[in-house]
């Protein structure tokens, strides 16, 4: 008889990817982020940050910073929990070391293992093609090619509606998407691909490349005519209280989309941080932010929010 699946998920979208697939019943640990779909953050989970994530966007920057100057991982991967737990699969990420457990930390956690370790499924999402295909090849070293073939296609098709609608717009509003707000870092990889589908043009970051640090006379230069909050990891809570940071410097209010009201708050959490099948409901709460003239989608309140304090 074949071994039962027994899966480890060191990324929330790789939680998330597990899930839709069918084999949220096969998930027996995941890391400390994981906590959608609901229930799973009833699972062990296998991995703790070493900073204070509870600190300011300043302060979290200058922790990160600290520990990979000194060539030291952002996260601990419980070995001892790791082994109790014998996954046949470990789906872990190499596309950043600050956001989630490295390649190289579960490397580093199996390494005194003799026998049975288990099969690493390594993501690596730049763009939104790859978001997909690493859906796909999930899916494929799991078992279930033919569901992921048909939750990528029901993905893109969800996509392509919005996009087909969008084409056809007279006016696209130059955004400018904002991933960390101290230091200001733009958001790359597969949000340009994501405004641009929902009707707006992107301003900073390019499709398939690392978020850029943004300069704040590059930003006042760009003067776009909407901005999307959404820091990596938090909801829109803790955006809320993460706004004294921007208010605080007179160039924030010379911003056209601060004077005008035009800056959104996204829960970048749950949605547009995460490289799973939520990247269809982050494209849903930008068209409808962008075209509300042509979308209702419901996420008001809930996926995202105005900025109701940049008209005062």
């Amino acid at each position: 008889m074949p071994t039962p699946l027994r899966i480890l998920s060191l990324l929330p979208s790789a939680t998330e990817v597990v899930c839709a697939l069918g084999l949220r019943d096969a998930l027996v640990g995941r890391s400390h982020e994981c906590d959608y779909p609901p229930g799973v953050e009833e699972l062990p989970f296998c991995t703790e940050p070493k900073i204070d994530v509870h600190g300011s966007s300043h302060e979290i920057h200058q922790q990160i910073e600290k520990l990979l100057g000194a060539s030291l991982s952002v996260y601990r991967v419980d070995a001892a929990k790791l082994r109790d737990l014998q996954p046949t699969h470990i789906v872990t990420q190499v596309q950043c070391e600050v956001c989630a457990v490295s390649l190289g930390d579960v490397e580093a956690a199996l390494a005194d293992w003799a026998d049975s370790r288990p099969r690493i499924v390594a993501l690596n999402p730049r763009s939104l093609e790859d978001c997909f295909s690493d859906i796909e090849r999930a899916a494929s070293a799991l078992g279930t090619p033919s569901r992921g073939a048909s939750l990528v296609g029901a993905l893109r098709q969800r996509m392509s509606a919005i996009s087909k609608r969008t084409r056809s717009v007279l006016v696209r509003p130059r955004v400018t998407s904002i991933e960390w707000l101290s230091p200001l870092m733009a958001a790359g990889n597969w949000i340009p691909q994501l405004v641009e589908m929902a009707g707006g043009e992107s301003l900073f970051g390019e499709p398939g490349q690392h978020s850029p640090w943004l300069d704040w006379d590059a930003l006042l230069a760009g003067d776009p005519d909407l901005i999307f909050l959404f820091p990596c990891g938090f909801s829109l809570p803790r955006i809320r209280e993460e706004i004294p940071l921007l208010a605080a410097d007179p160039r924030w209010r010379k911003l056209r989309a601060v004077r005008e009201g035009r800056v959104f708050l996204c829960d970048g959490n749950q949605y547009f941080n995460r490289p799973g099948p939520r990247l269809v409901e982050s494209l849903e709460i930008m068209a409808e932010i962008l075209h509300p003239e042509i979308f209702r989608f419901g996420h008001e309140g809930s996926g995202w929010e105005r900025l109701r304090q940049a008209r005062e």
